[in-house]
């Protein structure tokens, strides 16, 4: 439930903070290309000010989830980029209200506070329970989301190196740093997370397949739902003659359908294992017809 309240608590934060970048300043005539500090008393100033300190305040709220992670012992999730990210990102908000409490720089975090609103709905659906992971199959893009957010950010900041603008280019350069250094930890976590994942698991369906066709192992594959009923036929007909139709570990394959086959009561091989068939009672039942029960041990 703290997972669940933390949240939505955050995705109502993040929300009123985008709202207020909107309202108060970049969807009400700043400008994209050069927008200077505006340091008077004014109350649209004054609305800017107070929308950076809040937004600064939010940097310490978002140490909840660290502190969720530790007490989950989750560790796995306190990654490199999660620890530079959280470490880095209050001491420069800090450094960007106290000396550019608004204009240029602020388009970081209107675009920072947006993300902020579908990564915190992404944990909050999360948080829900199991029945909500159908719905969560865009995680991946949320990273992908973070590596475009820092795009833009570089580009809008870069403008300030080429054009004449009443802002302090020390400030243009340490957003720009800012925005390549997070471009490439999202990157990287991309990468390790996803990339080199989804590598590993065809590779090793490859080998697996590859396999499979070297020992000529059989190919069909059998539902729960088939065994499950042939689990409960076999049964049935255990208690009805007291004739054991089950040995330990028992594997279902294809077997020869002539006659002459189910009449002989023929042994069959199961490579790799050289095992033997200790059971060839045959059904009449067509959906079990061709098939027999063999035990993996060549000894049975």
């Amino acid at each position: 439930f703290y997972l669940i309240y933390n949240n939505l608590f955050q995705v109502l934060f993040s929300t009123w903070i985008f709202y207020e970048a909107w309202a108060s300043a970049w969807g009400n005539g700043y400008s994209l290309r050069c927008e200077p500090v505006d340091y008077s008393m004014s109350p649209s100033a004054m609305r800017v000010a107070r929308g950076c300190w809040w937004y600064y305040i939010s940097k310490f709220t978002e140490f909840f989830d660290t502190f969720f992670f530790v007490m989950r012992k989750k560790y796995d999730q306190v990654s490199t980029l999660h620890v530079i990210h959280h470490g880095i990102m209050p001491m420069s908000v800090w450094f960007g209200v106290k000396f550019t409490p608004g204009g240029h720089s602020t388009f970081f975090g209107f675009l920072n506070t947006f993300i902020h609103i579908i990564m915190y709905t992404y944990y909050l659906l999360a948080a829900l329970g199991p029945h909500m992971q159908k719905y969560l199959w865009w995680k991946k893009y949320l990273t992908v989301l973070q590596m475009i957010q820092f795009i833009m950010v570089f580009l809008h900041a870069s403008q300030l190196l080429f054009t004449d603008c009443d802002y302090p280019k020390a400030f243009a350069w340490f957003i720009l740093m800012h925005a390549v250094l997070f471009y490439f930890l999202f990157y990287n976590f991309y990468k390790q997370s996803y990339t080199k994942r989804e590598v590993k698991q065809k590779i090793s369906q490859k080998k697996k397949d590859d396999d499979d066709r070297a020992h000529n192992r059989p190919v069909r594959v059998i539902s729960e739902a088939e065994r499950q009923k042939n689990k409960s036929f076999w049964s049935n007909m255990s208690l009805l003659t007291n004739i054991p139709c089950f040995l330990p570990a028992v594997t279902d394959v294809d077997e020869d359908s002539s006659d002459e086959a189910i009449k002989n009561n023929t042994v069959y091989s199961m490579p790799p294992h050289n095992s033997i068939t200790t059971n060839a009672f045959m059904s009449g039942e067509t959906s079990f017809h061709n098939r027999a029960f063999v035990s993996k041990s060549s000894n049975a």
